[in-house]
């Protein structure tokens, strides 16, 4: 008998502080129009200082959970996917069920950067494959801020803090939106072109030791922006060759939401009318493993997406990780 893996409910949050891009004017030497022609973004969220990326994670749980009618304690599993995390150990998993006051729960986190909440969502269907019976929150939370240079105008303008969120369990098709088939790929070999190096073991640091630029983002955006869109697109053709299905039968595209360039490349190459295509990174920057649920999340609450919509989903990430899932609502 098939498995169907049915989305209960979707939870965003963002912090309170609004970054803009006149904000940054004042910080680096960038302009809003120089940040607005090249990437599409307007604003970002900014964390607390006392934020970390549990908080923010459990923020989009609680919505996620009550849009799902379901209480914490319910759940089997909590996947956290996240390149921000709270600490190296415990794993942020661990402290997100930990603020929801529960115990035994299964908690992993996933690292795979932008793609982060695909791969997570994968996990969660291998978990609910082996016992029917799971009842997983996949969450994915960044908080990007804190490891941005703010003295790199390249970089620092990209990126927003975030958090998003899903329940994911077994069902019967109609119960509500029903995963369809995912695809994960990776490629370690141009890992080098997009990395947080500093703090891990290849990088690590004595005590007292000053942190250098290599313990904030670094890339090389010209050849990100190249097998961003090529592998995404690629990707996607894969799933939907796979389910018996071509470009015309999508509804909608919700991509990563990296800046406006590569959401319109992919667009484009995938011949998906820009109509079709949703897009947030406007008032949020790319805020990686969250991007995704976040716009999901608003996606649904606009409307943009409507019950018996087909919707692709491809994200890429550093690693270089790329995913597309496909989802029938």
């Amino acid at each position: 008998m098939n498995t169907h893996f049915i989305l209960r409910g979707f939870g965003r949050y963002a912090p309170e502080r609004v970054m803009t891009n006149a904000d940054l004017e004042k910080i680096v030497d960038t302009s809003d129009e120089w940040i607005t022609t090249r990437t599409g973004i307007k604003e970002r969220h900014i964390a607390a200082d006392d934020q970390a990326a549990s908080d923010m994670a459990y923020e989009a749980a609680k919505v996620a959970l009550a849009d799902a009618g379901m209480d914490a304690s319910e759940l089997t599993h909590i996947v956290c996917g996240t390149f921000t995390p709270d600490a190296m150990v415990p794993s942020t998993a661990c402290r997100i069920q930990e603020k929801f006051g529960i115990k035994g729960q299964a908690c992993v986190d996933i690292a795979a950067a932008c793609s982060g909440f695909v791969y997570a969502l994968e996990t969660a269907r291998g978990y609910i494959a082996l016992n029917p019976d799971s009842k997983v929150l996949v969450v994915t939370s960044e908080v990007i801020s804190r490891r941005m240079n703010w003295e790199d105008r390249t970089t620092c303008v990209l990126f927003g803090d975030a958090a998003g969120a899903a329940i994911v369990t077994a069902g019967e098709p109609g119960e509500g939106p029903e995963i369809k088939d995912i695809r994960l790929a990776a490629d370690g070999s141009l890992g080098d072109l997009l990395t947080v190096n500093g703090g891990g073991s290849r990088y690590a640091y004595k005590l007292g030791e000053t942190v250098g630029e290599e313990f904030f983002v670094q890339f090389q955006g010209r050849e990100v922006f190249k097998h961003a869109v090529r592998n995404m697109c690629g990707i996607c053709e894969t799933v939907l060759k796979d389910n018996g299905m071509v470009k015309a039968d999508v509804d909608v595209l919700i991509p990563h939401q990296a800046n406006w360039r590569i959401i319109d490349a992919v667009g484009r190459k995938l011949e998906i009318p820009a109509e079709r295509v949703f897009s947030n990174v406007d008032r949020y920057g790319n805020t990686s493993a969250a991007s995704v649920p976040v716009a999901l999340s608003e996606a649904l609450d606009t409307e943009f997406v409507k019950k018996g919509d087909t919707v692709l989903i491809p994200t890429f990430g550093g690693g270089f990780t790329w995913a597309a899932a496909l989802i029938q609502f």
